[in-house]
């Protein structure tokens, strides 16, 4: 009876722990508009183990759903830096920022008063 209570208790901390694969994540990446956003989500969720992305033009919070054993904040960090766009810790090369359309480029002052009102 004591074994059979042993390998109950072992067998549901599996599950449990099993059950635990998914994290929530919230980082700031640089961006002014909806093209920002939509190439933003595209290169996480194309991050493999990335289960959802929202980014907001606003706040430039990217909120993020991953199952933490396929992927790292870092991977996902670099596919947006990939893309383009900068985080606190990764930022984009020159060639993926330059790639970037004219109305995307925010690191220029202009553009991010051009986007203030949206």
């Amino acid at each position: 009876m004591k074994n059979l209570i042993i390998i109950i208790a072992l067998f549901i901390g599996t599950i449990a722990s099993a059950q635990n694969k998914n994290e929530r994540a919230t980082i700031d990446v640089n961006g002014v508009c909806m093209m920002c956003k939509d190439r933003i989500e595209k290169a996480c969720i194309k991050t493999k183990g990335v289960k959802s992305a929202f980014w907001h033009p606003k706040t430039h919070e990217l909120k993020l759903i991953y199952n933490a054993r396929k992927t790292t904040l870092d991977k996902i960090k670099q596919s947006v830096a990939d893309v383009g766009h900068d985080t606190k810790t990764i930022k984009a090369s020159p060639e993926a920022y330059n790639s970037l359309h004219e109305c995307c480029k925010y690191r220029e002052q202009s553009v991010i008063d051009d986007h203030k009102d949206e």
